[in-house]
């Protein structure tokens, strides 16, 4: 870990620990998603892998949020369904966005850990190349 990462609370160690070793050198944020209707924590998730991008889906209310900036690009992105191994698509979701020297965020990853049987992947990962970035901080 970077003396500067930051690890929000309700991510597993096992995913925090995938998402800082996923990143570059950089220190990083690494936050929670949280259903903003019902506070539910567990997701399906549709992800762009070629371009980068990812949509998450509340399996309590069916909410539906975009992580980062992926709503700019998706009508572009060929998304498919985030699936681990075992079968399921059910996940809990956290985001690592790696942080340059001013702060601003400079690559966004996303990390999954399937509420199954405990697996961790990074399912989608993409570069930041604009500023300000301030308001991706809240959009995990």
């Amino acid at each position: 870990m970077h003396a500067d990462d930051q690890v929000g609370e309700g991510v597993s160690t096992d995913l925090a620990a995938l998402l800082r070793n996923a990143d570059d050198s950089r220190p990083v944020k690494i936050v929670p998603s949280v259903c903003g209707s019902c506070d539910g924590h567990v997701f399906s998730v549709l992800v762009d892998d070629v371009e980068g991008g990812a949509e998450r889906v509340c399996t309590g209310c069916a909410g539906r949020a975009f992580i980062a900036d992926s709503e700019e690009f998706w009508d572009d992105a060929d998304p498919g369904e985030a699936g681990c191994p075992c079968g399921s698509d059910e996940f809990e979701t956290a985001v690592a966005y790696s942080l340059g020297g001013d702060g601003s965020v400079r690559w966004v990853t996303v990390g999954l850990r399937c509420r199954q049987d405990g697996a961790v992947g990074v399912y989608a990962d993409w570069k930041i190349d604009y500023g300000p970035t301030d308001h991706l901080l809240t959009m995990a």
